[in-house]
């Protein structure tokens, strides 16, 4: 699907599949390096599991440490590797011009909404005319195929 954006710019929407395997290769890169982190942290004996000091080491690694790899992979490259892969970024909806980073942050917060009903924000990306998840809806952002 295209659409014209504000500035006259033809935009051509990644669609729920080209996204589901973004998203695929992200966690598979992402996750091995969190896992990684905390096998490390076990096994090395500088945290045991179960104690306080693991469920701090566990929040940041597990949530913080992905949320902050992922922002920055935003805003610098308006992609993540998955989507960079494949040939697609995250724009600003109504120009087509990268994203500031208070919308990408909005955009990341927005995933919990799309996920907490069953996934039925993300999926929604399958309908959609601009292929917009509930996240990208929120945040005014769109995925859409570089250029080449």
């Amino acid at each position: 699907m295209t659409d014209d954006g504000a500035k006259g710019v033809s935009l051509k929407y990644a669609g729920f599949w080209t996204r589901f395997a973004a998203t695929i290769i992200d966690y598979a890169w992402l996750y091995t390096i969190v896992y990684g982190i905390l096998f490390y942290g076990i096994v090395s004996g500088k945290f045991s599991k179960g104690g306080s000091a693991f469920l701090v080491f566990d929040v940041i690694v597990e949530w913080i440490l992905p949320m902050v790899v992922v922002l920055a992979f935003w805003i610098a490259k308006s992609a993540t590797p998955g989507k960079m892969a494949l040939h697609i970024k995250i724009v600003d909806a109504k120009t087509g011009e990268k994203a500031t980073p208070l919308r990408l942050v909005i955009r990341y917060l927005g995933y919990f909404v799309s996920i907490i009903p069953l996934f039925l924000g993300i999926i929604w990306i399958a309908w959609d005319q601009r292929k917009q998840g509930w996240h990208d809806k929120i945040a005014g952002t769109v995925v859409v195929h570089l250029r080449q």
